[in-house]
């Protein structure tokens, strides 16, 4: 049985709303349990930090600047530059997030269009 990327999006979406409707703070709590359910549809044996591990690794070959790599995966500003003169937009962080996206997916010879305008992303806090 061949597992198509949207049937493991849309799979896993579905069950991480289910699991932020039941949590008391209405948010994923615990990715682990929707993470291991979605790489068991999918045949696959990883974990978050591998999965992270992997990210970090791949978005190196798209050529994507080290400091975006590690904003996007929500590592803290490393060296004074970092720190105190870049200020980086969501605009920017999503441009290079596709990038890396449709970059390991044509590796993976899934074919991929990014939808373009998506205008209901915002900030959590």
């Amino acid at each position: 049985m061949r597992i198509t990327i949207e049937k493991v999006s849309a799979w896993s979406i579905e069950k991480a709303q289910e699991e932020a409707r039941t949590a008391a703070s209405g948010r994923l709590v615990e990715p682990r349990k929707a993470h291991n359910q979605a790489c068991a549809v999918a045949g696959l044996d990883m974990t978050l930090h591998g999965l992270r591990r992997s990210f970090a690794t791949l978005s190196e070959w798209t050529e994507t600047p080290a400091g975006i790599a590690a904003q996007i995966q929500d590592h803290k500003p490393q060296g004074v530059r970092e720190q105190n003169y870049i200020r980086r937009p969501l605009d920017l962080l999503r441009m290079w997030h596709i990038k890396i996206e449709a970059w390991m997916l044509e590796q993976a010879g899934v074919e991929f269009v990014p939808v373009q305008g998506i205008q209901n992303l915002r900030v959590v806090k």
